[in-house]
């Protein structure tokens, strides 16, 4: 039996699921096991627990059959676009995350925060909800730039033919585009 068996059910699992449109069982709201602070979220399928129900919404689609996004390097597939950039750069050898203390550098920002704590004694302090400064790295070569604009202007100046810049011209150009009828409102008829 599997988890896209019609006869495999939600009492089985003795959680609330519901059948979702990809063909798999999921949690109907959140399943949660303990209440209150520390409340725990577990995988109906593995029962891994999470502290967050964002996080737990994220390992389900561990369990897919279909992998949405492969790797260009070798065909692994992966579920989410996080993970699979997170495996290209095991491939492309970027790590974009620079220790300033030693000369380490890593791929991920939470293995230099991890590194900083272990090896140098330096614990990040972030407030509740305070979202850490966004890096915009270019995957092609490494380079890394602290604004959306920066990160742009890297890619025209050096990479033309980057996929990012033309998904990022298309973007513009439908902000432009869909502005237009307002703009053309408020001009006089020629």
């Amino acid at each position: 039996m599997t988890l896209r068996d019609p006869s495999y059910t939600a009492a089985q699992l003795g959680r609330s699921l519901q059948w979702g449109s990809n063909g798999y069982l999921r949690p109907k709201m959140k399943v949660t096991l303990g209440e209150g602070p520390g409340e725990l979220f577990s995988c109906p399928v593995c029962q891994k627990p999470f502290s967050f129900q964002r996080m737990l919404n994220r390992h389900l689609k561990c369990h897919s059959e279909v992998k949405r996004h492969l790797c260009p390097y070798c065909g692994k597939g992966f579920n989410d676009t996080f993970d699979l950039k997170r495996h290209v750069r095991t491939h492309t050898g970027v790590r974009p995350y620079k220790c300033h203390l030693c000369d380490k550098a890593f791929t991920q920002r939470c293995s230099l925060e991890s590194h900083l704590k272990k090896i140098h004694g330096v614990q990040q302090r972030y407030a509740y909800k305070e979202r850490r400064a966004k890096l915009y790295v270019c995957e092609e070569c490494g380079c890394t730039a602290d604004s959306q604009e920066g990160h742009l202007l890297h890619l025209r100046e050096h990479h033309p033919d980057s996929p990012l810049l033309r998904k990022a011209s298309r973007k513009t150009a439908a902000s432009l585009h869909s502005g237009l009828p307002t703009l053309l409102q408020g001009t006089p008829p020629l």
